[in-house]
């Protein structure tokens, strides 16, 4: 005689494993956005020659610590973010967008600005000429250095105002002062203000698409034949 197992618990553990199959993938990707990495898109001009219109970047979530799930209160803190980091935040003026920048200054940094270049606690940033066939026309190149990095920014050839007025921020405790690579056509800091810690997201650390134009009919997919290939697995700097 063979024993059966009573058919009301079959069907129980059936539905169990439904659930736990329908439910693991959806609590996955969530813990990977939440804890480790989070896709985003860039959306404007503000990064370049960075990082450019259409650019889909991999954020990391981990890199200066853990959100409480649904908040922007700190879970744990582990690593402040360093000047010269491409950061993501949410804007001030509206937590529900975010944004792309560059961390210029820290909490009790004096941050001077003039016609988009930057003076530091008393010392000027150093700036680098840089010419390349491939830069766009109408654009002038430099490496700027901050802290032990470097990166390159641009400033447009005409100015609306040769001898714009230095304006000068300090930083207060707690938040973070930001500025766009493309310096005459961003919209940073230097406009909205300083960044709460609270707002901010993660570390940009890579490329893993890009394009020069999204499909008509579906805006955010890339066009396959306008891949801009060689951007393609990128690391940000």
């Amino acid at each position: 005689m063979t024993s059966q197992t009573p058919a009301g618990k079959n069907l129980k553990g059936t539905w169990n494993q439904a659930i736990l199959t329908f439910l693991f993938p959806i609590l996955l990707v969530l813990g990977v956005r939440w804890a480790l990495f989070e896709p985003f898109v860039i959306p404007s001009g503000s990064m370049i020659p960075n990082l450019l219109i259409h650019d889909h970047i991999l954020v990391k979530k981990f890199a200066y610590g853990l959100h409480l799930p649904f908040s922007d209160k700190w879970l744990f803190q582990w690593a402040p973010p360093q000047r010269a980091d491409i950061v993501v935040f949410k804007y001030p003026e509206n937590p529900d967008v975010y944004y792309i920048k560059r961390l210029i200054g820290v909490p009790g940094d004096e941050v001077v600005v003039k016609a988009g270049q930057i003076t530091l606690n008393g010392e000027a940033l150093p700036l680098d000429h840089r010419q390349d066939s491939q830069f766009e026309s109408g654009f002038t190149y430099y490496d700027e250095h901050l802290d032990s990095s470097s990166h390159l920014i641009r400033f447009m050839d005409y100015k609306f105002d040769d001898d714009p007025p230095a304006q000068t921020f300090k930083v207060p405790e707690g938040h973070y002062f930001f500025m766009g690579d493309n310096r005459d056509q961003s919209s940073d800091s230097r406009v909205w203000g300083f960044v709460k810690a609270d707002y901010v997201v993660g570390r940009a650390w890579a490329i893993w698409l890009s394009c020069d134009s999204t499909l008509p009919s579906m805006r955010f997919m890339c066009d396959p034949a306008q891949m801009r290939w060689s951007r393609l697995f990128k690391t940000i700097q």
